[in-house]
């Protein structure tokens, strides 16, 4: 399935992926790395249980951005069908490499996710991680908030990882704090536990020893992203 791209902050985000630094970075391999996924996913599963999810096979995600498909592996392997898994990817590069990871019975679609068609209140969850603080245009931000607020069902909401602080040495990415997030979605019920050990850190101390990362991240002035459910009342 395929949506039409349109120049404009579409084309300017695919500029600024080509110009990032090379995906070693972000291996699974580097200590920090799993360290950080690892503690995403412990936040993720006690945010389902406190939502009382104790099937996940039955509910549906779409993922905004959803890369080469790691963040849905991961929700493979946490419980969820592929069946009801689905994503939306503007990168051809990156979407072919979803298209080879992931199992035939998950939907991928490339394009724009804000002009994607896509059943309205049809997902459980719409899941962005780290995908705002690459879109530096506020109209296009809104306009794929709104999308997203669309195919959220009521009682369902939008799952959100980003970082909150800007990056001196990256002007490709900017930042999105909770106040903006509530902007965004004006009318969900915003719950939001701030994570992550700040990433220049985090390589640091785990290069010495990956039992720092905890040490470090205790202390919440040094994380830098947020976990954020936005949830969508019912009727």
């Amino acid at each position: 399935m395929n949506s039409t791209t349109p120049n404009g902050e579409p084309h300017a985000v695919a500029q600024r992926y080509a110009r990032r630094a090379g995906a070693e970075r972000y291996s699974a391999l580097n200590a920090d790395v799993w360290q950080t996924l690892h503690e995403r996913q412990r936040a993720m599963l006690r945010l389902f249980a406190h939502l009382g999810w104790t099937d996940l096979t039955s509910r549906r995600v779409l993922e905004v951005g959803c890369g080469t498909g790691g963040n849905l592996l991961e929700l493979l392997r946490l419980g969820f069908a592929p069946g009801n898994l689905a994503g939306i990817e503007l990168l051809p590069d990156r979407f072919a490499q979803a298209m080879q990871v992931l199992p035939s019975g998950v939907t991928l679609m490339q394009g724009d996710a804000s002009i994607a068609r896509f059943p309205d209140e049809s997902e459980d969850i719409v899941l962005q991680s780290t995908v705002f603080s690459s879109l530096l245009d506020a109209p296009f931000q809104w306009r794929l908030a709104q999308a997203m607020w669309r195919w959220v069902r009521p009682g369902g909401g939008v799952l959100w990882y980003d970082f909150t602080v800007n990056n001196p040495r990256n002007p490709d990415v900017r930042g999105v704090n909770v106040a903006r997030i509530r902007e965004l979605f004006p009318e969900g019920r915003l719950q939001a536990r701030r994570i992550t050990l700040a990433p220049p850190i985090a390589r640091r101390v785990c290069a010495w020893h990956p039992v720092l990362y905890p040490v470090f991240n205790a202390l919440p002035l040094l994380r830098t992203h947020v976990l954020a459910w936005i949830e969508k009342p019912r009727p």
